[in-house]
């Protein structure tokens, strides 16, 4: 009987301490997940040859004018996809000038037969705009997790 009760007490010395180191442990994982959830978001700077209200504005124009009939973000389509033309040109301002004027006059031969149109109407600044924000979304130089 002696035994029994040395054993009974024995095991319940043991679960109580691994109950506890378990609880210890489950409360630490908890500590590092609220850590981890707690931190801030990480700001993307815009890059040195634009501001983020130009790439801002880049977006938006992308949006509203004919862009998006032949070109897409990361698909080809009649034309290349943005990220394909951002990857090509590095981010500076001789690639902003350059690209800017093949808006603005057409152009062809790069990515294929299929000429780009002119679009002789829209403002050199408004395709300085447009071109700062597609060089930005080269995935070579953005953070791992802002993709």
């Amino acid at each position: 009987m002696r035994i029994k009760k040395t054993l009974v007490v024995a095991l319940c010395i043991a679960f109580a301490a691994n109950f506890s180191h378990a609880s210890a442990q489950v409360k630490k994982k908890a500590i590092v997940k609220k850590t981890v959830a707690a931190a801030p978001a990480k700001v993307i700077p815009p890059p040195p040859f634009a501001t983020a209200q130009e790439i801002e504005d880049g977006k938006a124009l992308i949006a509203k004018l004919d862009c998006l009939a032949c070109h897409k973000i990361d698909t080809k389509l009649v034309g290349p996809a943005y990220t394909a033309v951002a990857e090509k040109y590095p981010q500076d301002q001789n690639s902003v000038d350059m690209l800017s004027q093949k808006v603005i006059n057409g152009g062809s031969g790069v990515w294929g037969p299929v000429p780009m149109a002119p679009h002789p109407a829209i403002t050199l600044a408004d395709v300085n705009k447009i071109v700062k924000y597609i060089l930005t979304l080269n995935s070579k130089s953005l953070p791992v997790n802002s993709k």
